[in-house]
């Protein structure tokens, strides 16, 4: 594209064209308009330095008719001379007709050329090769095989650092800040310094340890960190636009064990499940670890984490960090009754996962084999006679599918020959739907169970490696909860004594709460005490409800006395006024 800026004697075209100056646009899509040099020219002509431009052709300006038909236009209005050599056009000498019609079919070209360029890209993305040339932070091609991806052990480190700090239940922000304090080099420093990456040539060597919450967050959801591939993740909605738009998961093409992991499965599904609830950072410096695990047994929604600092000396305050159901919550705020508190302390969640940790590690500890058999026992019964009889079923409803088909074809057919009435054919139709909809919902289901029994084997022996990591349990760690803690089921308290007629409670309060570990669900340790041990501890918790009662009433009986007494006893007023 050569830019004229006055008359002259040109020694190619003898037009009068000199001097000049050249500007280009090399590695630039025509569908793009921001390329520099355009920029450039824009500005010189808004800046009226230009008298002419002359390019090869008119797909030299852009390969979009919209924009450059108003460029065109804008040129006109400035009187400044257009020349597309190739196309004999020079608006100067003549209007040619037919050069709408070649910046038509100019963006053809480009939107022909961008649809193979997809088809290619996505037959290569199918057939299981990156189709991206950089890989992600953590990875790097293989000198051997360009579409193969080795682990950089350098970056690696930092990831699972990241993840394990996520694990510990540090957020995005969190971590950033501890990273950039301890300074790590952030990716695109990393990249640019060893020469890789889309940015190797503009990243900012000023900055080299501030890392961002966006990359965080990036490298927390990169499935490529598990050894996956993921290929078609993002599309565009139109060839001329350069923003991507990331598809739903169920559209990606993931190709498992496609390089070795960086971590493993299991982390990356925690971490996704922590970062699907929002832990708030208070008063008091840090969030809660069991916000998120905690569900109420009545109306199945979370328990919501309230907690604040009240005074309790001078100078020492009390911390107030309970549970309560987020739909009583929310109701009382409204000024309605919805479920019930379902009231459980931080303090009391945490001993009840503790124990169960230490009761469940030590029971592996000294009946591994036990365990194992006992949570292998329903699904090795069902690979006997219910498996059998399921995939029986299943067969017959698949025959019962392919016959409802038939019926179908066949009813269609009657309706197009005419020989039953559309009414008819819809009151018919209406019946076998129905019993299509449920025979495949029933095969879904059946076919879930049999898959879910099947992997059960598998749950184990992932619920036994996590815990093989934790040999001792005398401090519960927020790594520990978000590892091998699923949910705890809270259940609303009972009192054994009731509710007194003011509504306040009486007797010694007992609560439920059912705890579900990763992979194996509710499971109990099975009681280990001897008839003798389970007899006395009976007998010494009715001693203690019985002395705790005969304190209870001891106290209301003085409390009551104390009321009368008060009652009873003339005020220092009326003696002096009768007086």
């Amino acid at each position: 594209m050569e830019t004229p800026k006055k008359q002259g004697s040109c020694a190619v075209c003898g037009n009068g064209l000199t001097p000049y100056i050249n500007i280009q646009d090399d590695g630039y899509s025509g569908t793009n308009w921001n390329r520099p040099g355009w920029q450039k020219l824009i500005e010189m002509v808004e800046a009226d330095e230009v008298h002419c431009i002359c390019t090869k052709d008119g797909t030299r300006l852009g390969r979009d008719y919209l924009r450059a038909g108003l460029y065109r236009e804008m040129f006109k209005s400035r009187g400044i001379r257009l020349i597309a050599i190739n196309d004999g056009f020079d608006s100067f000498a003549n209007d040619d007709d037919f050069t709408p019609f070649r910046e038509i079919m100019a963006e053809f070209y480009a939107r022909d050329t961008s649809k193979k360029v997809k088809s290619v890209l996505s037959a290569k993305g199918r057939s299981g090769k990156p189709t991206t040339n950089t890989p992600p932070y953590g990875f790097v091609k293989d000198p051997n095989d360009k579409f193969k991806w080795l682990v950089d052990e350098s970056a690696a480190v930092v990831i699972r650092r990241i993840f394990k700090m996520a694990m510990d239940g540090m957020g995005p922000y969190q971590i950033g800040r501890a990273l950039t304090t301890e300074k790590i080099e952030r990716p695109s420093f990393y990249f640019g310094k060893n020469g890789q990456g889309p940015r190797r040539n503009d990243y900012d060597p000023n900055y080299p340890y501030t890392w961002n919450c966006s990359t965080i967050t990036k490298i927390l959801s990169t499935l490529e960190y598990c050894g996956h591939l993921v290929n078609l993740r993002t599309t565009t909605t139109d060839f001329k636009s350069k923003k991507f738009q990331v598809k739903p998961q169920d559209e990606w093409l993931i190709f498992e064990n496609h390089h070795e992991s960086i971590i493993s499965q299991e982390v990356f599904d925690t971490v996704q499940k922590l970062r699907e609830t929002v832990r708030r950072i208070d008063t008091l410096g840090y969030s809660n670890p069991l916000t998120g695990l905690l569900w109420c047994a009545d109306c199945g929604e979370k328990l919501y984490n309230y907690r604040r600092t009240e005074p309790r000396t001078p100078t020492e305050k009390k911390i107030i960090d309970v549970y309560q159901c987020s739909t009583y919550k929310m109701g009382k705020s409204k000024y309605r009754d919805s479920c019930s508190v379902h009231h459980i302390s931080t303090e009391d969640a945490k001993d009840i996962i503790l124990d169960a940790l230490r009761k469940t590690s030590g029971y592996i500890r000294d009946h591994e084999q036990e365990f194992i058999d006992e949570l292998r026992q329903s699904p090795a019964k069902m690979q006997g006679e219910t498996a059998k009889a399921y995939k029986k079923q299943i067969s017959q409803n698949d025959k019962r599918i392919n016959d409802l088909t038939k019926i179908f074809n066949a009813l269609y057919e009657d309706k197009a020959l005419g020989e039953i009435s559309g009414e008819r054919f819809t009151e018919m139709t209406a019946t076998y739907e129905q019993e299509l909809s449920t025979l495949k919902s029933q095969n879904a289901k059946l076919q879930s169970e049999l898959d879910e029994y099947n992997t059960e084997n598998n749950k184990t022996d992932k619920f036994l490696a996590l815990i093989r990591k934790y040999t001792h349990f005398e401090e519960l760690t927020n790594a520990m909860i978000n590892e091998l803690v699923d949910k705890l089921v809270v259940y609303e308290c009972e009192w054994s004594e009731g509710f007194a007629e003011n509504g306040r409670p009486r007797g010694t309060r007992s609560q439920r709460v059912d705890l579900y570990f990763k992979h194996i669900g509710n499971y109990t340790v099975p009681d280990m005490r001897t008839a003798e041990e389970i007899e006395a501890e009976r007998i010494a918790a009715e001693k203690l409800e019985k002395k705790r009662k005969y304190n209870r009433e001891f106290m209301r009986k003085r409390a009551a006395e104390k009321r009368a007494a008060e009652t009873a006893e003339p005020k220092k007023e009326d003696i002096a006024a009768s007086a």
